[in-house]
C-alpha cells in the first residue's frame, strides 16, 4: 500500500467505533422514485465489506478476456487498487452512459473506471476523480482511395460535416459535442446514437462501411487506426478535454483516497509499463487479431465447442467449465500436476477410470470425465447445501482437494460453531487451515493433512475467473 494513504485507512477503520448512526442509514436499501435500490456508502463501508463495486467498459484495451485470462489496462489498474486497499473487485460491465451515472448515484456502483469526458453537466451528477489523461475527440471515417466513388464522403474539417450521418455513443459527451458544431457551422448533421455498440465497436462498423462515421477520443482512434488501415483520424472536433473516473457526488472519502493513489500510482514505472502493454506495444495489436481475444468473437480456447457440448449434456454453464479448465491447466492438453493428475481438466489416473477415461491426453475424454465428477461431487453437497451458487464453492474445492478434505473442513466448522454449509468466513478457514497440525489432527478429521491454500485459491480464482467471463462472453 501506498504510505501515504495508510493513514487515511487507518482514521476509516478508526472511525467504525464512531459512525454507526450514519453506517445504519446507508445499510438501508434507499426508497427511490417508487422502487428499493443499493445502500449508499463511502470509503468505511467499501472496507467493511471488503468489496469495491465497478463499472467498467467492455473493450479492447481497458477489459477483455484474452486466451481465457482476464486483462486490460482498467483491468489491471483496478486490481493494484483494489490489492492496494485490501479489497475484491466485483466488476459490472456497461457500455450504457446514462446506466452507468445511474448506477453511481444509487449506490449500484462505488466507482466507474471509465475514459469520462470532465463536462459541467456531469459535474452536476458526480464527482470525478483526477484527470487520467487529457485527449481531444476526433473524427473517424474511411480513407478515400483512388477512384473511389465514396472519396466524396470524406471530410477535411468540421465545416464540412453539415448533412452527414454520424453515430456515436448515447448519451456521450460526442453527442454534445456534435449538437454544438451543428449550432457553430449553422448547418444540420444528423446524428444517431447507439444504445447497444461501445466506442470501438462503433469504429469497427466505420472500418467495414456499416456506418460512415463516428467520433471518439483521439487516443483510442489512434490505437485502432493500426488496427484498421482503411480509418483516418485526423480531424479534430473538440479542444483538448479532462478524462477521468467518477464516484457519487457524496462519496468524500473514496475520492479522496482514489485522487492520491492515482496521483502516486501514475509516477510510478508499472503505469508506464501498463501504458505501453496496452497502448504501444505490438504485442497488444497481435492479440487484438486473435480469434481468442473476447471482442473478436467470445471464443476463450480451442476447445469451445467440445466444451459447449459436454457442459451442456451435463447441464452445467460452459463458462464455468472453461474457467476450471484455464485454471487447471490453461487449456494445455499435455500439462501434469506433481500428484499425477494429468490433461486439460487435471484428472488423476484412478479418478480418470472411474469416470471412463482411457486417455486423459484426448481432450473430449477429459473434459467428459471432469464434467461427469463435478456432476458426481454436486450430489454429494445437493442434500445438505440446497442453494445452488453456494454448494458450487464446496464443489469446486472438493474437485481440487477431494471430498474427503472438505467433509473434514465442514465437521470442523460445525465444532467450532461456523455453519458447515456456508463456504465464505466459516468452511473456507477450516480448508485453507487443513494444513496446521492443530486442525488436521482433531479427532473429527478422517482423511488428515491437506494443503489447504490450494483449494482455498481454486475457488476464488474459478468463480473470479467465470465472473468475467459471464461479463463479456455469451452464455
Amino acid at each position: 500500500m501506498f504510505l501515504k494513504y495508510r493513514n487515511i485507512l487507518a482514521l476509516v477503520l478508526l472511525m467504525f467505533g464512531f459512525s454507526t448512526c450514519v453506517e445504519q442509514t446507508r445499510s438501508a436499501s434507499v426508497w427511490n422514485d417508487g422502487r428499493f435500490e443499493a445502500p449508499l456508502r463511502d470509503l468505511d463501508g467499501i472496507i467493511r465489506e471488503g468489496k469495491l463495486r465497478v463499472v467498467v467498459d467492455y473493450n479492447y484495451t481497458n477489459y477483455f478476456v484474452y486466451r481465457g485470462k482476464p486483462m486490460g489496462f482498467k483491468y489491471e489498474m483496478l486490481k493494484r487498487l483494489s490489492n492496494d486497499l485490501g479489497v475484491k473487485l466485483e466488476f459490472v460491465v456497461s457500455n450504457d452512459l446514462e446506466e452507468t451515472f445511474r448506477g453511481l448515484e444509487t449506490g449500484r456502483f462505488d466507482l466507474a473506471a471509465k475514459n469520462l469526458t470532465v463536462t459541467s453537466e456531469r459535474s452536476s451528477r458526480v464527482d470525478f476523480s483526477r484527470p487520467i489523461m487529457q485527449t481531444r475527440q476526433v473524427l473517424v471515417q474511411r480513407r478515400p482511395r483512388s477512384g473511389d466513388p465514396e472519396g466524396d464522403l470524406f471530410v477535411n474539417n468540421q465545416l464540412e460535416l453539415g448533412g452527414k450521418t454520424v453515430t456515436v455513443q448515447k448519451n456521450s459527451a460526442f453527442v454534445a459535442r456534435l449538437h454544438h458544431i451543428q449550432e457553430e457551422i449553422g448547418e444540420k448533421l444528423r446524428v444517431v446514437e447507439d444504445s447497444v455498440a461501445g466506442v470501438e465497436q462503433l469504429v469497427s462498423m466505420v472500418a467495414s462501411g456499416e456506418i460512415d462515421y463516428t467520433v471518439c477520443d483521439e487516443h483510442t482512434a489512434r490505437l485502432y487506426s493500426r488496427h484498421y488501415h482503411n480509418l483516418d483520424v485526423s480531424v479534430p472536433v473538440s479542444f483538448r478535454q479532462n478524462i477521468a473516473w467518477a464516484v457519487r457526488k457524496d462519496a468524500h472519502r473514496l475520492k479522496e483516497y482514489v485522487d492520491g493513489w492515482l496521483a502516486e500510482f501514475q509516477e510510478t514505472a508499472d503505469y508506464k509499463q501498463l501504458q505501453v502493454k496496452y497502448f504501444s506495444a505490438d504485442r497488444h495489436m497481435t492479440r487484438v487479431r486473435n480469434s481468442y481475444h473476447s471482442m473478436v468473437n467470445g471464443r476463450i480456447s480451442p476447445y469451445d465447442e467440445i466444451i459447449r457440448r459436454e457442459a451442456g449434456a451435463g447441464k452445467w454453464d460452459w463458462r464455468l467449465i472453461a474457467s476450471i479448465i484455464y485454471q487447471e491447466s490453461q487449456f494445455d492438453t499435455t500439462a501434469s500436476s506433481w500428484a499425477g493428475a494429468s490433461g486439460l481438466m487435471q484428472l488423476m489416473p484412478e479418478t480418470a477410470r472411474s469416470f471412463g477415461v482411457e486417455n486423459t491426453a484426448d481432450p473430449l475424454q477429459n473434459i467428459r470425465g471432469g464434467i461427469r465428477l463435478l456432476s458426481w461431487l454436486d450430489s454429494q453437497f445437493k442434500s445438505e447445501i440446497r442453494d445452488q451458487d453456494e454448494r458450487l464453492k464446496f464443489v469446486l474445492a472438493a474437485y481440487n482437494v477431494g471430498l474427503g478434505h472438505v467433509k473434514d473442513a465442514q465437521r470442523l466448522a460445525q465444532k467450532y460453531g461456523k455453519d458447515p454449509n456456508r463456504w465464505n468466513n466459516n468452511v473456507d478457514y477450516f480448508i485453507l487451515n487443513k494444513s496446521r497440525a492443530s486442525y488436521y489432527t482433531d479427532p473429527v478429521v478422517k482423511w488428515g493433512y491437506a494443503r489447504g491454500a490450494e483449494p482455498y485459491e481454486f475457488v476464488a480464482s474459478v468463480l473470479s475467473n467465470y465472473g468475467h467471463y459471464k461479463n463479456v462472453i455469451p452464455e
